[in-house]
């Protein structure tokens, strides 16, 4: 049975939705989670420690990636790039809110319009998460619009290079090269700006700046490789969904 265009046309419109849509929320769910807590994952190999130390904001930090690889393969590059815009947007648009919410007056604040610090220590529930989350944003603010534009530009030069073919080395290629410069630029930011990472102040500085970075690398890199498989699933079936030919791009969204 034949399908008419209006109905790719719909079908089209509603996975960019659902593709946009994914990339956004988890974009905002990682600022919010950002850097609250660290997980070691170190492991052992031939009773060598392997030290694997990683922000919380990281684990949902991939989605991002298999949504824009899969925009640029069905939808061009121009649909990935614009994305990369609005989630900048966004970032901006969660700073205000957490600013604006920290300035106004309400409960947990004194006279003088600071938060309440507890005996414990500890501020108000929201001005902790504002403190966290900002430093998160802004480091990760300057490192997703320069990973996110390269990852983009990378899996349409080695599209071009390739001539369509090869998918899995555009899926990698592109991550990897990108999450060298993320990775960096969100540790030295969050160190030297928010100041957040947990640092032993009595140990080398660089040493353990360098786990850091090389930690959130490798788990990338890990999950990078692990999601190629379903980036082909998906663009197997997609592709006859949508009614796209071979490295035809849809145009009606």
């Amino acid at each position: 049975m034949s399908v008419s265009t209006e109905v790719y046309n719909q079908r089209r419109q509603r996975l960019f939705l659902l593709l946009a849509g994914f990339f956004l929320g988890t974009l905002t769910m990682l600022n919010i989670l950002g850097i609250s807590r660290f997980l070691d994952l170190s492991f052992s190999v031939f009773g060598l420690t392997i030290p694997m130390v990683v922000a919380i904001g990281v684990l949902p930090y991939p989605v991002t990636f298999i949504c824009t690889d899969l925009i640029s393969e069905l939808f061009g590059e121009k649909k990935a790039r614009d994305l990369v815009w609005i989630g900048l947007l966004l970032n901006v648009w969660v700073i205000f809110l957490l600013w604006l919410g920290g300035v106004l007056p309400g409960t947990g604040m004194d006279a003088n319009g600071q938060p309440i610090i507890d005996q414990a220590g500890r501020m108000p529930p929201f001005f902790e998460i504002r403190e966290y989350a900002f430093g998160a944003v802004a480091a990760s603010m300057i490192a997703y619009l320069i990973a996110q534009l390269c990852d983009v530009r990378l899996f349409h030069f080695w599209k071009r290079l390739t001539k369509g073919r090869h998918l899995w080395l555009r899926n990698n290629a592109s991550t990897m090269v990108s999450q060298v410069v993320d990775t960096t630029a969100v540790i030295l930011v969050t160190h030297f700006y928010a100041q957040a990472l947990p640092i032993d102040a009595e140990a080398p500085l660089w040493p353990q700046l360098m786990i850091f970075i090389a930690s959130g690398y490798v788990f990338k890199v890990i999950v990078a490789a692990c999601d190629t498989p379903i980036i082909y699933l998906a663009v197997r079936y997609l592709r006859p969904y949508l009614g796209l030919g071979k490295n035809e791009e849809a145009t009606a969204t």
